[in-house]
């Protein structure tokens, strides 16, 4: 990192973090509105569950093959399509439900595309963070708590307004709210890293072709699996995603309305989880480096996984919930910021988008079934048992990284410089993390 103060250019970072505020809230919007949306007009906890199916599968199978192709387009490129694709498939819902024609299948395809494009412009924007934060004269610790900490905001802020948007104006127009957002956030971006290298198209001695692509595409895998840490960390966050988006899509929704006080409650408490996760991840940005991962990183999943089914299940009082949501807050906050660091600290750049993508699409793999299979469970076997078995199964993963000894290589990582000379993937036989 440069330390010639009279290069530090903040600008770039700035932007991007605000163009992830502005289509995460979107996001946000989305993944409350649209459930919600669903239970109102058809009451069917299984619906809901299909709709979450349809909106994640997508973008597991976007996130499979991306990343060859966010290098040959360029990461400015693919991230603002994916924003101006989005905006008009969530416009689309309300409008043709003001139509009178919107069908039950229509929703789930106009769902699945905001899937397909959504993952990889997340992506697109992921990887520039090592460089914006060079760029910016920062480390990159505490460029991954501001990155995460954005993408916190973005939930607190939909969270907050959600809830009562959703009271006050109905599911249909908090849509197109979120369709509006998306619409900021594509030139928001763009504006911000014009004329940075590393957001255009690579340029590649070898012509396109698919035996390039297929050969690109395949380097990112084989790096995450010559990487046991790497490895490590999309096993346990693929059990995890799945159950998290249970809880969010349907587990919590469904709380909400039968022993809650409905869509102003789901919101608080979405509130409560965000402040608090907002406040870990920027806290963690700050005296992180401090500090060694490993044992924070452990004690933080064991924290955020087990207690708020069990509290969801034995208790129809919105106080213990969220008491409970505010302290997973806090611990899932500092979770991001370091599977970033490390992430970005083991990947060559050359190598980012690929490998990125690869790991997106790996932990993902599960998490179209999470949504899924908490509604039928909730329809079959009732709420409080489909709370505790969802909770069961998060212990136990959570439980992974004391086990197992790779994820103590979370504190022996190097830099980006060192991974290129140091990668498996360019013929040094080694398997450093």
């Amino acid at each position: 990192m440069s330390e010639d103060f009279g290069t530090v250019d903040r600008r770039p970072l700035t932007a991007v973090l605000a163009a992830n505020i502005v289509s995460i809230t979107g996001n946000c919007l989305t993944y409350m509105g649209v459930p919600w949306f669903v239970l109102q007009s058809t009451g069917s906890a299984a619906r809901a569950g299909i709709v979450a199916f349809c909106t994640l599968l997508p973008a597991v199978l976007a996130a499979l093959v991306i990343g060859p192709v966010i290098d040959r387009m360029g990461r400015r490129r693919v991230s603002v399509a994916s924003d101006l694709a989005c905006a008009v498939a969530v416009a689309a819902i309300p409008l043709l439900q003001f139509a009178g024609i919107l069908q039950f299948w229509m929703l789930c395809v106009l769902m699945a595309m905001t899937g397909l494009f959504r993952a990889p412009g997340e992506t697109a924007r992921g990887v520039l963070l090592p460089t914006l934060a060079e760029r910016a004269g920062m480390p990159l610790t505490r460029a991954a708590g501001l990155y995460d900490g954005a993408a916190r905001c973005a939930a607190l802020t939909a969270s907050a307004l959600g809830g009562v948007l959703i009271a006050v104006l109905g599911a249909e127009n908090v849509l197109l709210v979120d369709a509006a957002t998306f619409a900021v956030a594509a030139p928001l971006f763009a504006f911000g890293v014009r004329g940075l290298p590393e957001a255009q198209a690579q340029r590649r001695a070898e012509p396109t072709s698919l035996r390039a692509y297929r050969r690109e595409l395949a380097e990112g895998y084989r790096f995450v699996a010559a990487t046991p840490l790497l490895l490590g960390l999309c096993l346990m966050t693929l059990v995890t995603r799945g159950l998290d988006q249970g809880w969010s899509a349907v587990l919590l929704p469904v709380h909400a309305r039968e022993e809650l006080d409905g869509a102003v409650d789901l919101g608080l408490l979405n509130a409560a989880f965000g402040v608090c996760a907002l406040t870990g991840a920027l806290v963690f940005g700050a005296v992180g480096s401090r500090f060694r991962r490993w044992p924070v990183f452990t004690i933080a999943f064991l924290i955020g996984g087990l207690p708020r089914f069990v509290v969801a299940a034995f208790t129809d009082a919105f106080t213990p919930l969220a008491v409970i949501m505010a302290v997973e807050g806090l611990a899932f906050g500092v979770l991001n910021p370091i599977m970033a660091t490390v992430t970005y600290e083991t990947v060559p750049e050359d190598l980012r988008s690929r490998v990125l993508s690869a790991t997106t699409a790996s932990v993902q793999l599960v998490t179209p079934l999470g949504g899924l299979a908490a509604g039928f469970l909730v329809d079959s076997a009732g709420l409080p048992s489909t709370l505790l078995t969802v909770g069961g199964v998060y212990l136990l993963a959570t439980l992974c990284p004391v086990i197992f000894p790779a994820w103590r290589q979370m504190d022996s990582t190097g830099s980006p410089h060192d991974r290129a000379e140091g990668s498996p993937l360019r013929g040094s036989g080694s398997k450093r993390v």
